[in-house]
């Protein structure tokens, strides 16, 4: 994968949100997921501790967890682009994601609803700081993040 033009000022942004965020990030986490849940509810079902679930989505421990690590991984890695170049998270890590994501039948469309679900996370947890500038960077560092999915996203070996 290519080296990214990722700039200094661009990885403050991220830096300087994430240091806020970091305290709040199972609720972040949550909140990130029930907006994907929100604009997306057909979703759900690609989760399978969710299928058949009768806990409220927002009482589900497995789903509070899950949304958990997902964001405090999204986040280390856009915090990591700059100081390596490209995505870091590790490489068994990113097999795995590719794997369960090419399982689940996860489309182009879902990860621009992710995606805009990231941005509305962090721009109601740090609302005096999101700006154009945060939004791109974030931007391009999600795009990273989603580009090392796709390129494992095959049938598992």
């Amino acid at each position: 994968m290519a080296t990214v033009n990722f700039t200094e000022e661009q990885e403050a942004l991220i830096l300087k949100s994430w240091a806020v965020m970091k305290k709040d990030a199972a609720d972040l986490g949550l909140k990130f997921f029930l907006k994907i849940f929100e604009i997306s509810p057909s979703s759900t079902q690609q989760f399978s501790f969710l299928r058949n679930s009768t806990v409220p989505l927002n009482k589900n421990s497995k789903l509070k967890s899950h949304s958990m690590a997902v964001f405090v991984m999204t986040c280390e890695a856009a915090a990591q682009l700059r100081k390596t170049g490209k995505i870091t998270v590790r490489e068994t890590t990113l097999q795995k994601l590719g794997s369960v994501h090419y399982n689940a039948g996860v489309f182009d469309a879902q990860f621009e609803v992710t995606r805009f679900a990231l941005f509305e996370t962090i721009k109601e947890a740090v609302p005096d700081m999101w700006n154009e500038e945060m939004k791109n960077a974030w931007g391009i560092a999600y795009d990273q993040l989603v580009l090392a999915i796709k390129a494992e996203m095959k049938p598992s070996s």
